[in-house]
């Protein structure tokens, strides 16, 4: 597990020739996510992303060290090029192979800084162009010699690696080192070659050791093209990036905000969604209700009811989704849910009579709960279920958009649950809902009884009922 420390926790001391890149030191340790200010929650998750890449940048570099190593092993040799164990390429890459190593175990433990990335970039280059150098060394060869060095074209998968960490910066600055770096080889081989090892012959340059500007012109040029390139590049890719990294992160915190199957109709339609589209089938409302709760809420402190709910929506939520239910709404201290209306379902009644079942059930478990919690009440929870044709739609307007269900058995649902205190009961369901539940497969594990012929406030005519007593 990776922690928050750096190795920047404490300010440290800079020379006077550090000064000039501390600003530098301090951009590349910052996350550069947006010009726009970004939620923290945004920022830990974009953060999160750069931890990850500087782990993979660190096991790539591995991969290449460990390829250049195999190659120089097994590759067929010159005939005038030795292969001592202290020659320049093995040192050169024990040196950096150890140096990658390390860097993989601190970007596991750490938040790499800024300071550290600068200087890795300053390692990959110098091992490089190091080596390059010495071949003029190793082969006897004036400076010239190591300017044509094929090695040279490495330089760009150095600049490439920095590009997994998907911000420009890295790229800009590797980039910038790489140009200088070899400007500085240049540099070298001007100032130490004899006399007359300048040319402007393409010929002269191709088959002896001489300098031809344009030529190291050309290469320093094609290193900042590329990087450029590739910078801008990626600061497309990045403000991708950031915009995914924040709609994903909007849309997990919707999904707290909206039940599990609304949240999957939001994400995945095909059309933008607007008031009015509607959806008719057959579906059956649950509405559960927590009885002489007002009495409560008033003789306890608000963090108290707050406790309860919290304790009773942790019971009865599960109970529901795991019978393949959605919450369309809490009502306070009511619960609102549907089943088969955000995806049909052909046991949509069975399903709903099983959760009020298993809720009422369940009923004493949060009982002790609130009296683990210091809260004595006993409080009642009654509940009803009715199911039939209904309309699953998107009402609202074009700035506020709510998903409800609308229908008979909504309404049936709510008047249902109020008419328990008038039955004494704990749960009621329509005698017509109960059959077609039980025509779905539902199996009683509670004994119920019949009402015949009660006339129900808010509801025309008189409807038959079964109820779950306690």
């Amino acid at each position: 597990m990776s922690d928050s420390r750096t190795l920047t926790d404490k300010p440290a001391r800079r020379s006077l020739l550090a000064r000039p890149f501390a600003a530098l030191f301090r951009r590349l340790g910052t996350p550069s996510v947006s010009t726009a200010p970004l939620p923290a929650r945004v920022r830990k998750l974009v953060v999160a992303e750069e931890v990850r890449s500087e782990r993979l940048i660190g096991w790539v570099q591995l991969a290449v060290v460990v390829t250049f190593a195999s190659l120089y092993v097994v590759a067929p040799r010159p005939a005038d090029a030795g292969m001592a164990v202290l020659e320049p390429v093995p040192i050169a890459l024990s040196i950096y192979l150890a140096f990658t190593l390390l860097r993989i175990a601190l970007a596991w433990r750490i938040q790499l800084p800024g300071w550290f990335l600068f200087l890795s970039m300053v390692v990959d280059t110098a091992m490089l162009f190091g080596l390059i150098w010495s071949f003029h060394l190793q082969y006897g060869q004036p400076p010239a010699f190591y300017l044509k060095i094929p090695t040279f074209a490495y330089i760009f998968v150095f600049i490439a690696l920095r590009a997994l960490r998907f911000d420009p910066r890295f790229v800009v600055t590797q980039g910038v080192i790489a140009a200088l770096g070899w400007l500085a080889l240049v540099v070298y081989a001007l100032e130490t070659s004899a006399p007359g090892t300048v040319t402007r012959s393409f010929t002269t340059y191709l088959s002896e050791n001489a300098i031809l500007i344009g030529a190291e012109f050309d290469k320093i040029f094609v290193i900042l093209t590329v990087t450029a390139i590739l910078a801008l590049a990626l600061a497309r890719a990045r403000a991708t990036l950031i915009t995914a990294i924040r709609e994903s992160s909007a849309t997990r915190d919707m999904r707290r905000f909206l039940s599990e199957g609304v949240a999957d109709v939001i994400t995945s339609a095909e059309a933008e969604l607007t008031a009015g589209h509607a959806t008719e089938r057959d579906a059956a409302i649950l509405m559960l209700d927590i009885r002489g709760f007002t009495p409560f809420a008033t003789s306890v402190s608000p963090h108290k009811v707050v406790e309860a709910l919290t304790l009773y929506h942790g019971l009865v939520v599960p109970i529901i989704e795991r019978r393949g239910g959605v919450i369309d709404k809490f009502l306070g201290d009511g619960v609102m849910a549907t089943f088969g209306a955000v995806a049909p379902s052909d046991t949509a009644a069975a399903d709903a009579v099983s959760a009020l079942e298993e809720i009422l059930e369940s009923i004493g478990r949060w009982h002790a709960m609130l009296a683990e919690h210091g809260i004595e009440e006993a409080l009642k929870v009654n509940g009803a279920v009715s199911a039939g044709r209904i309309v699953f739609a998107t009402l609202g307007n074009d700035e506020r958009l709510e998903y409800t269900v609308i229908g008979e058995p909504a309404n049936l649902a709510a008047k249902l649950e109020k008419h328990n205190k008038a039955e004494g009961s704990l749960g009621l369901v329509d005698a017509d809902s109960y059959a077609l539940a039980r025509a779905q497969g539902h199996e009683p594990k509670r004994a119920v009884r019949s009402l015949t012929d009660r006339a129900i406030e808010g509801t025309i005519g008189r409807t038959d009922l079964i109820a779950f007593d306690a």
